[in-house]
């Protein structure tokens, strides 16, 4: 008897690893994203180089470091030793976002880095969390004398008063007075990994969208809407991305959905006639 065996698309290998919240494998799942663009990527290589930096790391560590002893270390052998950094020349290249391009040039955004460090910190005992700082992510580490909030751009780390100077552009663009003042607690919640890779993808939307990059828009929308499945306003991006492209069934269908799922849209009127356009073209 002969067995077949078919590879996993990459949709359906990342699909598989975010079907849970329960033991999320965020590396494999960010690693994963570089699949749409890097198409014979080799996943085990790439966590395989991760491995070797933990393992570089460790031999670096006294048994008996204490954390903030690691935290130092690692932050030598990541900014200085190994030179990661912000991509501070090309900031908008979807390298940036890929896991393999940061590994192999060092740079990438807030976000990306901030994976990377993650699992190094983490592999060497520490506490951490990622940040879903608005417009710039942050890492946050648990210490036994308090909490530091790091920049993984820089690896410079935050006083209150510096978060609270960055937060004011957001505060001030989105109106939100004394009157509203948001504690700056809520604003370093903890990102549960999930939202890391969302926002990661959100990341790449961007970028795809404001190049009408479109076929490499709806790769990542498909990932979005695998990721977070009632996120309609995403049907409607990709159902628009499938018309620019030609696709107008898929178009019909996805913009369909929009409009019967999504809570009050305010566009209900253009995206209706948006689908009746393609109905006629497609007759």
């Amino acid at each position: 008897m002969q067995i077949s065996y078919q590879a996993p698309t990459p949709l359906e290998y990342f699909a598989a690893l975010v079907q849970s919240d329960e033991h999320f494998p965020l590396l494999e799942a960010v690693t994963s994203l570089a699949q749409d663009e890097y198409p014979e990527l080799d996943m085990e290589q790439v966590l395989g180089d991760v491995d070797q930096l933990l393992a570089r790391l460790k031999r670096r560590l006294p048994r008996d470091a204490v954390p903030l002893q690691r935290l130092r270390s690692l932050n030598q052998f990541f900014y200085r030793d190994l030179n990661f950094g912000g991509n501070v020349n090309d900031y908008y290249d979807p390298d940036n976002s890929y896991l393999n391009a940061v590994l192999r040039t060092r740079r990438g955004i807030p976000i990306s880095l901030a994976v990377v460090w993650m699992e190094l910190a983490q592999g060497i005992g520490l506490v951490v969390r990622g940040v879903a700082f608005p417009g710039h992510f942050m890492v946050k580490i648990n210490l036994p004398k308090g909490q530091v909030v790091m920049d993984p751009f820089t690896g410079q780390s935050l006083s209150r008063e510096e978060l609270s100077e960055r937060l004011e552009p957001y505060t001030r663009r989105n109106a939100l007075s004394d009157d509203f003042e948001v504690p700056l607690g809520l604003y370093l919640q903890a990102s549960p990994p999930r939202d890391i890779v969302a926002r990661m993808l959100r990341n790449l939307k961007d970028i795809h969208t404001s190049q009408s990059d479109w076929l490499r828009l709806v790769a990542v929308l498909n990932r979005l809407l695998v990721l977070q499945p009632d996120a309609w306003s995403d049907y409607r991006d990709r159902g628009l991305a499938h018309a620019a492209l030609g696709n107008s069934a898929l178009a019909v269908e996805d913009l369909e959905k929009y409009l019967l799922c999504a809570e009050d849209p305010l566009d209900v009127d253009s995206i209706a006639y948006r689908i009746s356009t393609l109905r006629r073209a497609k007759s």
